[in-house]
């Protein structure tokens, strides 16, 4: 058994997106200590921002013809995918970074999927267990005053769950910038309610994570 586990979050020592993954992992790893964990982590090893252009233009050309930019990023994508389609079970964790998706995943995403196997004709991800952990600082629930302002877990569900086909669990945890942002103190009570109930979501579907299997391994 192995699993892939993706961080995106820019703050590694006091990242709440990777303790909740940390939870998952444990689940994972309780139940298959002598598993491969593959880990790439977008804030230490972020993926060139040109990177998708070139994987994407050295398409229209052969081979050939590529530049070396074209090459190693189509290389890149291959390794990305990869990655995902070795893999038995996978783990995102994604914080909400100025209301839209992590920089770091969008550019990782759109060059993954410029691979043939994972495009939008791709089906090698279709069934695959996943598990989706992200964090946001405020909350923007129904009925909040910044209701809808959250344009990121949408995104993030309808490329991992809709345009991969993944199994997908979704451990979401708001009001993560309560005990940062003073002007949030008096959500200090429902923010640590909420964190309590992601920890135990995280625990939860870590288990389910460990419990399924691709269903395309024998």
């Amino acid at each position: 058994m192995s699993l892939f586990r993706l961080d995106a979050s820019i703050l590694p020592t006091s990242s709440a997106s990777r303790a909740l993954a940390d939870l998952v992992e444990a689940e994972w790893t309780a139940s298959h200590p002598d598993s491969i964990v593959t880990r790439r982590d977008l804030a230490s090893d972020p993926v060139p921002a040109t990177a998708w252009a070139d994987a994407v233009t050295g398409g229209f050309v052969d081979e050939a013809q590529r530049t070396p930019a074209q090459r190693d990023a189509r290389a890149l994508a291959s390794t990305f995918a990869d990655e995902l389609i070795g893999a038995d079970a996978l783990l995102f964790a994604v914080p909400l970074y100025n209301y839209g998706v992590s920089q770091h995943f969008k550019t990782w995403f759109d060059l993954s999927y410029t691979d043939s196997r994972i495009d939008p004709t791709g089906t090698a991800l279709n069934g695959k267990p996943a598990t989706l952990v992200t964090v946001l600082g405020g909350n923007y629930s129904p009925g909040s005053p910044k209701e809808g302002w959250d344009h990121s877990t949408g995104w993030l569900r309808r490329v991992l769950e809709d345009v991969w086909g993944l199994d997908l669990r979704v451990v979401q945890r708001p009001f993560t910038l309560v005990g940062v942002n003073p002007a949030l103190d008096a959500f200090a009570d429902t923010a640590r309610e909420l964190k309590e109930a992601a920890e135990s979501s995280a625990r939860t579907f870590g288990r389910e994570l460990a419990a399924t299997r691709d269903p395309r391994v024998a």
